[in-house]
């Protein structure tokens, strides 16, 4: 059975900011994979790092002169500024144990039937700052539990959309859209107030 790239939630309350891009990785040094840049179908080039759970499936399994679909997760400073963290890849034929008949569908396909499509984020966290001038917010996204004091266990995602100021420090659950180097959010729901 094919799993879905973007898992379901597990929990009303859960953080999360993770996406899927297509593309080709190119790493800086052929010595050191884990820097590079993520080139997109549209040609778009986005700085990225590789961590180090998806390091090994790279050397063992990936082709790099090749499109995939990379599980990321976004970080960024400034709307216009996105950073990706590869955390996975989904190659729904290659790296699962699947019998001759599941090699019909494109990819493509396949995600939509779970209701995702190319360059979709999932993210999830606390309103935290509104821009009304520039048309963009921020969500506080906490990556581990509160309790554990780690360092990046806490950080913010800049999204690009017109939010009301009345939603501040609500839990929010975001579709968002990866537009070049800007996330834009297509629509949100309050999980919590």
């Amino acid at each position: 059975m094919i799993k879905s790239p973007i898992q379901e939630v597990t929990d009303k309350l859960q953080y999360r900011a993770i996406g899927i891009v297509e593309g080709i990785y190119k790493p800086n040094n052929i010595d050191q994979l884990n820097r590079g840049i993520l080139t997109d179908k549209e040609g778009k080039i986005l700085e990225t790092v590789v961590l180090g759970k998806a390091l090994s499936l790279i050397k063992k399994y990936i082709n790099l002169d090749k499109n995939h679909y990379w599980i990321v997760y976004p970080r960024n400073k400034s709307t216009n500024n996105l950073h990706l963290q590869i955390a996975g890849i989904w190659d729904p034929y290659q790296l699962n144990k699947l019998d001759k008949n599941n090699f019909e569908k494109d990819p493509s396909e396949l995600l939509e039937e779970f209701n995702l499509n190319n360059n979709y984020f999932s993210i999830r966290g606390d309103l935290v700052y509104v821009n009304k001038q520039k048309k963009e917010f921020v969500i506080k996204i906490c990556s581990s539990s509160p309790s554990k004091k780690l360092k990046n266990a806490i950080f913010k995602i800049i999204i690009e959309g017109e939010i009301s100021l009345k939603l501040l420090n609500n839990f929010l659950n975001l579709h968002v859209i990866r537009d070049g180097n800007i996330l834009k959010m297509q629509k949100y729901e309050v999980i919590e107030k």
